[in-house]
């Protein structure tokens, strides 16, 4: 399996209206707003700084992808993390949160992966299988399988020998 995860790229395509108003493909293709490294590819798909989110609200991504979703908005992504023994997993996650700006969610202390974002993440298992962990254990989770992540630490390890590909809205939380 290696490090195919690397070349992986969402299609997106927006729906918006056309000069009479009628809905009309707006923009197809894939989405330029990524980061790959050794331990997953983030591609995001859309971006709203602020909700409720005006219905014809453009895009807000900016050039670099990030995880911690823009203040009062959300992100929605699309993540394929590589299986764990095709990388340096327990050296290399605290470099990959920092290469999608999310050092600061990570502490030296924890065990290798775990990190906690001022988000509630809402996470769809697409293909392939992923370990969520959290501090008092760990679930199994398949295709069509769904957590929602309040706030809290967790990882995820993925032990099988495939990717997994999940899709994730981050939204942003009060504490």
């Amino acid at each position: 399996m290696g490090q195919d995860h690397f070349n992986i790229q969402a299609r997106r395509i927006v729906i918006g209206l056309d000069g009479d108003g009628r809905s009309t493909i707006v923009a197809d293709g894939p989405t330029d707003t990524r980061v790959a490294t050794e331990g997953y590819t983030i591609n995001q798909i859309w971006q709203a700084t602020q909700v409720p989110t005006p219905v014809m609200s453009e895009n807000t991504l900016g050039p670099k992808a990030v995880i911690p979703p823009p203040p009062e908005g959300y992100t929605y992504v699309i993540t394929t993390f590589p299986p764990d023994s095709s990388w340096d997993f327990a050296a290399g996650y605290a470099k990959a949160l920092a290469d999608a700006g999310a050092a600061d969610s990570a502490n030296e202390n924890d065990p290798p992966g775990m990190h906690k974002t001022d988000s509630i993440d809402i996470v769809t298992i697409i293909d392939g299988e992923i370990w969520a962990l959290v501090e008092t254990g760990e679930t199994l989770m398949k295709q069509g399988d769904t957590l929602v992540q309040r706030g809290t630490k967790h990882a995820w390890n993925n032990r099988s020998d495939k990717n997994c590909t999940i899709a994730a809205l981050h939204m942003s939380i009060v504490r």
